[in-house]
């Protein structure tokens, strides 16, 4: 009787270990963080979008590097935000069928109620479109911003949400964000401040 009563002490310390362990193995994600994800899967795709109107609207080596730039950290990051979405069993969104859907669409689309923060309008996109030149180098870095800060809006929002932004790899890739466009709105701003006095009249 003793050695029955030994073996179900021994049991219930080894289950309520089990469950003080599983309980400490760290926060859970939560409706905001997929919303996030979802989000930014969408608005790194307007990114793409963007960015593939370069190459036949400017021959300036920086704004065809910056491109590059946006072109390769973001397709990284989106098949990242698919993967984690995936091994949650959530809804995956196709940034294929929003890239065509946004480049087929540009002229005249109607503005969508579900736009991201920071993301351009179908007349912003339209208006990128047909720039060329100096006119579109501008326009670019002046909408890039704007699509940026968007970026950091939506990453502020996650982070003021309890109880979200809390799982280490949304915790790790909303702080890359924040990070790395805050560095990127800076480059462009420089830009744009230089480009403004290249064209500047000179002044008396």
């Amino acid at each position: 009787m003793n050695r029955l009563l030994r073996q179900i002490v021994v049991c219930g310390l080894s289950c309520i270990t089990a469950r003080a362990a599983s309980a400490q193995e760290g926060p859970h994600y939560t409706a905001a963080d997929v919303r996030f994800m979802q989000g930014m899967i969408g608005h790194h795709a307007q990114a793409l979008v963007m960015s593939a109107l370069i190459p036949e609207r400017t021959t300036r080596a920086d704004i065809r590097a910056l491109g590059q730039r946006i072109e390769v950290s973001q397709k990284d990051e989106i098949k990242m935000m698919q993967q984690w979405l995936r091994d949650r069993r959530q809804s995956v969104p196709n940034p294929e069928a929003q890239h065509k859907h946004q480049m087929m669409n540009m002229p005249g689309m109607a503005t969508s109620d579900t736009l991201m923060p920071g993301m351009l309008t179908a007349d912003q996109l339209a208006e990128l479109a047909k720039a060329r030149g100096p006119e579109f180098d501008k326009l670019f870095l002046k909408d890039m911003i704007q699509h940026h800060e968007g970026a950091l809006s939506m990453v502020a929002t996650l982070l003021g949400t309890t109880g979200s932004g809390q799982e280490p790899e949304v915790f790790r890739f909303a702080a890359e964000v924040d990070t790395d466009q805050r560095a990127e709105i800076a480059r462009m701003s420089a830009l744009l401040d230089r480009l403004a006095n290249t064209s500047s009249p000179p002044q008396p």
